[in-house]
């Protein structure tokens, strides 16, 4: 049974970590509605591994960007020179905007994780009524962002300006039910760009927040000296399969998704998001 539950988390990470859903909100409701409070699912250690899964998905899937963006950034700093080169402007635009999400995630995650993760005790009807609200607020957003604006700047068009707004809608990813991928895809839709411009540049900024949360958490667990109950081969076992199944499942989902913004809207998750946040309302006052 543990093996079948690391492998739907792994793939509930893979699927919500790139598609404005929230992946934090999932990885809380998923065992929530079932009842899963095995310690190995709460452990540091699956963390890490369902956010690295989701960070080898994009590395994989946008080497050939990571190859030249890496190596623009890297002559920018050794030629002392930015310039017009747009490899090199986006290069440093996706450092720019990563620095507003690794802050709040620094000062004030862990703050927040304890009300969606408390030890020895169940989460609170209020805390889960209270991420379903942030559940429907942002997919509001998401729809009256892809309604209202004007869809017509490229990849291209982004200056620093742009980077900086949208690295400070990534912040506010810290509260489940946000979404990392979900608060910059609307902020660059609300900025104007089109829908893959919007949504590349969201999962460009998705790796350093991802690698930064995923080595925190690494440096907490080695910190706790295997404490977070994830500790011999059985844990291990379930961990990798999470890795694995978060990995797959997240590099198809970043080829889907680039498939279908092509093509349609970003409607359909916010109704999703507001389909959840019912659930979510309906079975926590059932609960009590």
């Amino acid at each position: 049974m543990q093996f079948l539950q690391s492998i739907v988390l792994g793939i509930v990470q893979g699927l919500t970590e790139f598609i404005p859903v929230s992946s934090s909100a999932h990885l809380v409701i998923v065992p929530w509605l079932f009842g899963w409070n095995d310690p190995v699912f709460l452990s540091l250690g699956f963390d890490v591994a369902l956010h690295m899964g989701t960070l080898l998905a994009l590395l994989v899937f946008f080497w050939k960007d990571w190859v030249r963006l890496v190596s623009a950034w890297f002559k920018s700093i050794g030629q002392l020179k930015v310039g017009a080169d747009p490899d090199r402007r986006m290069a440093w635009f996706v450092v720019l905007a990563s620095i507003p999400g690794g802050i709040a995630g620094v000062l004030f995650e862990g703050k927040i994780d304890k009300l969606f993760h408390p030890e020895r005790s169940p989460i609170l009807a209020s805390s889960m009524i209270a991420m379903a609200a942030i559940i429907a607020v942002l997919g509001a957003l998401l729809f009256l962002a892809d309604r209202l604006a004007k869809h017509e700047r490229s990849e291209a068009s982004i200056g620093w300006k742009d980077a900086l707004l949208i690295g400070l809608a990534q912040a506010l990813a810290i509260f489940p039910g946000v979404s990392r991928s979900g608060s910059t895809i609307t902020a660059g839709l609300a900025l104007g760009l089109d829908r893959k411009s919007a949504a590349r540049f969201s999962f460009f900024l998705s790796a350093p927040i991802i690698a930064g949360a995923g080595l925190k958490s690494l440096f907490d667990l080695l910190r706790s000296h295997g404490a977070s109950g994830s500790s011999g081969s059985a844990g291990l076992g379930i961990v990798l399969i999470g890795f694995l199944a978060a990995a797959l499942t997240g590099y198809f989902c970043v080829r889907i998704l680039m498939n279908f913004l092509q093509k349609h809207s970003t409607r359909a998750f916010a109704f999703y998001r507001w389909a959840l946040a019912i659930l979510v309302i309906v079975v926590a006052l059932v609960r009590g």
